[in-house]
């Protein structure tokens, strides 16, 4: 049957409930108070120093129950079941030693988790769309919006600046502090910003996710070293950049539109020059579409895109039983599929209803979500006799 769960639960001296694993010499523990079941906390026990630490948390913090099933799934993250939620809700992770983690231990020079939310199929991944000024990229956009509303969408950026009149805080910006929007980009929280007339202007992961969780693909329309940024991150996305058939015929384009001094040409031409360098970078774009005519640069990019095809992802749609309230428990595990029994339903002829969770297509991660989750019913011949084996006290969890 693989792994058995290596997991247990304890009770302190201030009666604070707790989950606890182990994970090579440390043991991880997960505090949340009977007080205020929104409070939760992880603490580190160094087996080797003998010593506890109380690490920065970051992520979206799962819906807190009064229970869950956990057990490493590598020595990087750790798998959390949330019991009496949803199941599409109940699937966290917890890193502890991902590159993103590893990158916030370094920078913030003390001990770092973070969590991050499973999400059942792999969704849409979002689409990097960069080019200089003046190369017709939006036009393009323009065109993949119109012709297919229900397939794309924008995320909704952040910026410090105030609002203005008939501006509607999340629709044209999530309008933010200066203190709060340095302290997200500090924990990487946001894929790209600028500065901008002394404010700051950023995508956050969390905006795009939002997109692909409507089951759209988000655009993003950036440019070169926002690309660059996107690619650092654990976002996975298709990195698109649109160039001009020759230098000269962007210059033509950029002097026919009329709506620029020479100066502000010859500064959109220098910053041209220099985004056209850059875009042959090795492993920046995946993909360089010429736009020497619009309707046929427009051809290419859906077919990049595989908008040709009409068939839809099945994984990106939960079935009933998904959405439906639920307790879980973690059985066995092997190198890449967790085994999970329900605690509230149970077959015919005593069968137990199973379900597999596979972990093998994992993607993303923190601080966005974990894609990739599949999950299948276990075959019903599995009864209660079957599973008694992990109910013997060899099996049990600690």
């Amino acid at each position: 049957m693989g792994e058995e769960a290596v997991h247990f639960s304890v009770v302190d001296a201030n009666d604070c409930k707790q989950s606890a694993f182990e994970v090579g010499d440390k043991t991880y523990v997960i505090c949340r108070s009977d007080d205020d079941l929104k409070t939760s906390a992880v603490k580190i026990h160094d087996k080797l120093t003998q010593t506890w630490v109380s690490p920065t948390i970051l992520g979206e913090q799962p819906l807190l129950t009064k229970s869950q099933s956990v057990i490493p799934v590598s020595d990087e993250k750790i798998l959390v079941i949330e019991k009496g939620v949803p199941l599409n809700e109940s699937i966290w992770f917890l890193e502890i030693d991902t590159p993103f983690v590893k990158q916030q231990r370094k920078i913030k020079e003390t001990e770092v988790v973070s969590w991050s939310k499973g999400v059942i199929g792999v969704g849409q991944k979002p689409v990097v769309i960069s080019g200089p000024s003046g190369v017709g990229k939006g036009t393009l956009i323009a065109k993949l919006m119109k012709d297919y509303p229900s397939k794309f969408g924008f995320s909704v950026s952040h910026t410090t600046r105030s609002p203005r009149e008939k501006e509607i805080d999340g629709v044209h910006y999530h309008f933010t502090e200066r203190l709060k929007i340095d302290k997200d980009i500090s924990e990487g929280k946001f894929l790209e910003f600028a500065h901008v007339h002394g404010n700051v202007y950023g995508t956050s992961i969390e905006a795009v996710e939002s997109v692909t969780d409507e089951g759209k693909r988000c655009i993003l329309d950036i440019d070169v070293q926002g690309a660059r940024s996107v690619r650092a991150s654990s976002l996975e996305a298709i990195f698109i950049f649109v160039c001009p058939p020759s230098f000269e015929e962007l210059e033509k384009r950029l002097r026919a539109r009329g709506t620029e001094t020479e100066e502000q040409i010859q500064k959109r031409l220098r910053n041209a020059q220099a985004e056209l360098d850059q875009s042959n970078e090795p492993g920046l774009f995946d993909h360089l579409l010429v736009n020497d005519d619009l309707e046929t640069c427009y051809e290419n990019l859906k077919k990049l895109l595989s908008l040709d095809d009409d068939q839809e992802d099945s994984d990106d749609f939960f079935n009933k039983e998904d959405k439906e309230t639920a307790s879980y428990s973690i059985v066995s595990k092997t190198d890449s599929e967790i085994l999970l029994q329900s605690e509230t339903n149970e077959g015919k002829n005593g069968a137990i209803h199973l379900l597999a969770l596979d972990l093998s297509s994992l993607s993303g991660g923190a601080p966005g979500r974990t894609r990739g989750l599949k999950i299948g019913s276990v075959n019903s011949f599995l009864t209660r006799a079957y599973i008694g084996v992990l109910d013997d006290p060899k099996h049990s969890s600690k």
